[in-house]
């Protein structure tokens, strides 16, 4: 029969179940990946804001991304850097602090789908209206798409979450590596027939934006890159939309391995893994991708290394 612990502030988190063999190796990759996307990702962010040449609408909203990794990143991969050195009776956490936990998580996720949109929308301004482009996205717009991007998500994640806080909690075991909402309202013994309608209806609509937004801005994209023979216009879009969309995929395909190994309750230990890299992964590769990409940063970069081998020679 199951002990039941009523609204305990204390949770036990499982955390990942590998071999003591494996412990240093999985936490020395996981910290090296840590640095990597702090380092990266702030790198990028002061650049664009140091370089007047990268004071465009694009460059301002790519920015949003950086600050999502970050933000996300420093919330989540601390505490699970810390877990891996502990044992599993040891993995203790406050309910508040795995609400914030849950939050971020979601937020992170969230907030990815709704910048890569305002992305692909400034994307198709810039090759279906170049005439209009500097008309339409303005200071203004920018600031607007922003804070959308920002606030759709916490509006959405803060309901969510809400409808699971209001719940009486009869179990004290988080069955996964972090806080997340599901993990959260598993802990109550009461109905959570509508924390399930929430979350399914806010993934599906989620979803169903982010990829109608792409499918819809890439198509017309093409349709005027394949009717207009300007090879500079091709080649533009080509650029700049190829770097868009292979960050995109590699969110999407994160985010729906993730979805699908939840279905299967027995590749646990790879659901927990792949919640873990849906972090790490696109964290660590956007700053590269678009920092080979872009020939503004590559610019700058170049300038930069050069300014400091003449200040080392003399």
């Amino acid at each position: 029969m199951e002990n039941y612990t009523y609204n305990s502030f204390t949770l036990q988190l499982e955390g990942l179940n590998g071999s003591k063999d494996s412990t240093y190796p999985v936490f020395i990759s996981l910290c090296i990946s840590y640095l990597f996307i702090i380092i990266t990702n702030v790198g990028i962010a002061v650049l664009v804001f140091m370089d007047k040449n990268l004071h465009q609408p694009m460059y301002l909203l790519f920015c949003n991304l950086p600050v999502n990794d970050i933000l996300g990143n420093s919330i989540l991969v601390p505490r699970l850097l810390s877990d891996i050195l502990l044992l599993p009776s040891e993995r203790l956490i406050t309910y508040y602090e795995c609400v914030v936990q849950a939050f971020t998580a979601h937020m992170f996720g969230t907030t990815s789908h709704t910048v890569l949109m305002i992305m692909a929308f400034d994307r198709y301004v810039a090759i279906c209206n170049p005439l209009r482009y500097s008309s339409i996205m303005t200071n203004r717009m920018v600031v607007k798409l922003t804070v959308s991007a920002w606030g759709v998500p916490l509006v959405l994640v803060g309901i969510l979450l809400g409808l699971t806080i209001r719940l009486n909690r009869c179990r004290t075991m988080i069955m996964n590596p972090y806080c997340d909402n599901a993990s959260l309202f598993k802990l109550s013994c009461e109905d959570v027939t509508v924390n399930n309608i929430y979350g399914l209806t806010f993934t599906v609509v989620l979803l169903t934006s982010s990829i109608g937004c792409i499918v819809l801005t890439y198509s017309k994209i093409t349709f005027v890159c394949l009717t207009n023979k300007s090879k500079s216009l091709n080649s533009k879009a080509l650029k700049t939309c190829s770097t868009h969309l292979v960050v995109y995929v590699i969110m999407i395909f994160s985010g729906m391995s993730m979805i699908a190994l939840h279905r299967f309750p027995q590749y646990s230990d790879y659901r927990k893994l792949c919640s873990i890299l849906f972090h790490i992964v696109p964290g660590s590769l956007n700053p590269i991708i678009y920092g080979v990409q872009s020939k503004e940063i590559r610019r700058f970069l170049s300038k930069l290394f050069k300014s400091k081998n003449v200040l080392m020679l003399s």
